[in-house]
């Protein structure tokens, strides 16, 4: 869906009514917007210039339903992270290979799941990232930032699925 199809998606949904919208831009993002909830659907092609558009409409909305700065953050992070997590390791920028993603928004929390076709992983064997010997490495803290950011992460189809949740909570660091 281009902007302006996410614009009327967004008014609509702030006057009470619902709409739906799908994409035009080629990632086939369904939006369906009521003042209770926004729900997402688009499938990605592993490729990150194609997760753009559907960070952006989550991030709007999360805006747009009061999140905190904090919280707008967080998603941020965590839905990039995820998103290159599952293009790059997941199914490591198989053209045939595409990635799912869900997103339910509502004004109490926000919930994503991205889903690749990769060959999965265990979680329990992801070195962790903050001992000494992983420090230096390059890469490696996605799913580390993830877990710390969201308020609940979980891993299921043998790691190639991933839940998670942000609630819309009172800032935890102070504002200046």
């Amino acid at each position: 869906m281009g902007l302006s199809g996410s614009k009327r998606a967004t008014r609509a949904a702030g006057r009470g009514g619902g709409t739906a919208a799908r994409g035009a831009s080629g990632t086939g993002l369904a939006m369906r917007s009521t003042a209770a909830a926004s729900r997402f659907q688009c499938t990605l092609a592993s490729d990150y210039a194609a997760s753009r558009e559907i960070q952006k409409a989550i991030l709007n909305d999360i805006t747009r339903r009061g999140f905190n700065g904090q919280s707008v953050f967080a998603v941020q992070l965590a839905l990039e992270e995820a998103l290159i997590n599952a293009i790059k390791h997941g199914n490591r920028f198989a053209a045939h290979k595409k990635v799912q993603v869900q997103a339910k928004v509502t004004n109490r929390q926000a919930e994503i799941i991205i889903e690749d076709e990769g060959n999965g992983f265990d979680r329990a064997c992801v070195p962790d990232p903050t001992l000494l010997e992983n420090l230096e490495k390059c890469c490696g803290r996605g799913i580390l930032l993830i877990e710390s950011y969201m308020s609940s992460v979980q891993w299921s189809h043998e790691g190639r699925r991933l839940r998670m949740v942000k609630k819309n909570e009172a800032d935890v660091l102070p504002r200046r």
